[in-house]
């Protein structure tokens, strides 16, 4: 359950308690005002499908729970057919508009994705800066279950790769911070990999903020 903060016939902004990403595919159900709607005038409520565009990493402490505020598009009342094939694909705006007004989506291109992978496919450098990190893990129920003191391998404004031992999957969001920046960032797992060292290594991409380098 949340609140929004405003609201238009096209998006929306609310506060969440649980991290999500840029991308995602978020169905919203509302008491939206009548004069605002684009379908289902006569609903007592109101369920629209919604990208997330953008999103802003909230104090929980000064925010009373909230830990990020995001900016939605409304997609319209159906999500794209792609999406029950795969929940966790990425969407991006496509250039084309609906018939309803609504924002128009299209799968995101894996290339924009790859700024944390292997491939060295980034849209910046990374720097080999060791950097010492507490990492947290969010379980299902947003809570953060498991953490961590380590070390980056390389990192940019963008993502990192950290050393571990710990036991989490792609797709897993978790927090880092670090006394030594003053800094604390939310962040998704893209992949994990083992190095020559037998070290296991996970590669993330920062969701909301970027690092302070």
């Amino acid at each position: 359950m949340s609140r929004l903060v405003d609201v238009t016939p096209f998006g929306a902004r609310l506060r969440l308690k649980r991290p999500t990403e840029v991308g995602r595919l978020l169905l919203l159900t509302m008491a939206m005002p009548r004069q605002l709607r684009c379908f289902d005038h006569i609903e007592d409520q109101y369920r629209v499908w919604s990208l997330v565009r953008n999103i802003r990493l909230l104090d929980p402490n000064k925010e009373m729970g909230p830990l990020v505020e995001i900016g939605v598009a409304f997609v319209g009342k159906r999500p794209p057919k792609s999406f029950a094939v795969d929940p966790s694909q990425h969407y991006e705006i496509a250039k084309t508009s609906t018939e309803a007004g609504f924002w128009a989506v299209t799968e995101e291109s894996t290339e924009l994705l790859s700024e944390v992978t292997i491939t060295d496919k980034r849209k910046e450098s990374r720097h080999s800066i060791p950097i010492e990190v507490l990492i947290e893990v969010f379980n299902q129920k947003s809570e953060l279950s498991l953490k961590e003191k380590s070390v980056t391998e390389n990192i940019s404004r963008f993502g990192a790769a950290i050393f571990t031992s710990l036991d989490v999957s792609p797709g897993r969001f978790v927090k880092l911070s670090s006394e030594q920046y003053g800094a604390s960032v939310l962040a998704v797992v893209r992949s994990r990999r083992t190095g020559a060292d037998g070290i296991l290594r996970l590669h993330l991409e920062f969701i909301g903020s970027e690092w302070p380098l």
